[in-house]
């Protein structure tokens, strides 16, 4: 790391003009330094010989390499956080998972011009992708944390949970036969979630997930999930109900709250505004549990980085909910964790490899 302390980040993209928007929204933060870019990988090569990045963007389809297989030989022969940049249309998203099998740490969608309020919420994501990279675990290996202040030139609107839904009320919900557990996460939550859901026997509690992706992402990860789990894994469509066996994902760019009428529980996906930076949010989908589920809901964080789900685990386990997190050894990312241990509202802390066991135990209080 230089003296000046900046996260030096290379991009690599074929298109002049994606170059010259993201460079210009990395620097638009004090803390990024846009160190070079590339117009190609074997470009891209050049330069990290000349200087090692702390992050590098890549772009998925380009001439001469493609970036999956530019990034498999990074992490083969020097690794290094890589976070993808894509359009992400739908057909391109099974792509993207396999870059994440392959090492990448996150995906991150290329800015789209238009709407200011749009430019603001992509340089906010697209800013924490790169500075939780520059915190996450490369190849076992942990990087020198780098502090994060979130200063953007745009006033930036923090909202909390509130934004979405009203703090839940007193009274928490009596206890009943059906368990419902809620999991959040984000930096290195996909392979994450795909160890402990694929631990997880075909009749587990219900369960809804909150994982920081970018929308027509999520239903590719549900579907991959489905494949490989004994438990059913869907994205989650307005509506849906919440069953022993089930596992709804919430789509990215929607927040998904858990709601009850009588004994059924099911999922309400709404627009509304970033909470904790984020749309889905595991703020808001902790709060609703709090409110509709309490003491027969089970809250489990797990890596990524930053604050989201913290405060709602809080109300959680104020209404009696049992409450989870990963532990910093297995993490990706401690962060999410971190702040929600640091409240004193986490029963248990558990290694990734620990957590399906945890939830299993939990949900048979």
């Amino acid at each position: 790391m230089p003296r000046s302390g900046k996260i030096r980040v290379l991009i690599v993209d074929d298109s002049a003009t994606v170059r010259q928007t993201l460079a210009s929204i990395l620097e638009s933060d004090p803390q990024i330094e846009v160190i070079g870019v590339a117009s190609d990988p074997f470009v891209a090569a050049r330069r990290i010989r000349d200087e090692i990045p702390d992050v590098i963007t890549l772009d998925v389809e380009m001439p001469r390499m493609d970036g999956i297989t530019f990034l498999r030989k990074i992490m083969a022969q020097h690794p290094l956080p890589v976070v993808m940049c894509s359009s992400l249309v739908e057909a391109g998203s099974e792509t993207l998972l396999q870059a994440l099998e392959a090492g990448a740490v996150d995906v991150i969608v290329k800015p789209r011009m238009g709407v200011a309020e749009h430019l603001v919420e992509s340089r906010i994501r697209i800013c924490d992708a790169v500075k939780a990279a520059a915190s996450a675990r490369v190849a076992g290996a942990r990087r020198a944390p780098v502090p994060v202040r979130h200063v953007y030139h745009e006033p930036e609107k923090k909202l909390t949970a509130d934004a979405v839904l009203p703090p839940p009320n007193a009274r928490a919900m009596a206890r009943t036969t059906e368990t419902v557990v809620c999991i959040g996460a984000s930096t290195g939550g996909t392979e994450a979630l795909r160890e402990v859901l694929e631990a997880l026997p075909a009749d587990s509690p219900g369960i809804v997930i909150v994982q920081h992706m970018p929308e027509k992402f999520t239903a590719s990860f549900a579907k991959r999930l489905d494949s490989l789990c004994a438990v059913s894994v869907k994205e989650a469509e307005d509506g849906d109900t919440v069953l022993r066996g089930r596992v709804l994902i919430a789509p990215g760019n929607k927040h998904t709250l858990l709601e009850r009428s009588g004994a059924r529980y099911f999922v309400s996906v709404r627009d509304g505004p970033l909470v904790t930076r984020h749309r889905p949010s595991v703020d808001v989908l902790f709060r609703s549990a709090a409110r509709s589920a309490g003491s027969n809901a089970v809250g489990v964080i797990m890596t990524g980085m930053g604050d989201d789900g913290a405060r709602g685990m809080s109300e959680m386990k104020q209404a009696g909910a049992a409450t989870i997190a990963q532990d910093e050894a297995s993490s990706i990312v401690f962060g999410m964790p971190k702040e929600a241990i640091a409240l004193g509202c986490v029963d248990r802390i558990a290694p990734l490899q620990a957590l399906a066991s945890e939830i299993l135990k939990f949900s048979r209080r």
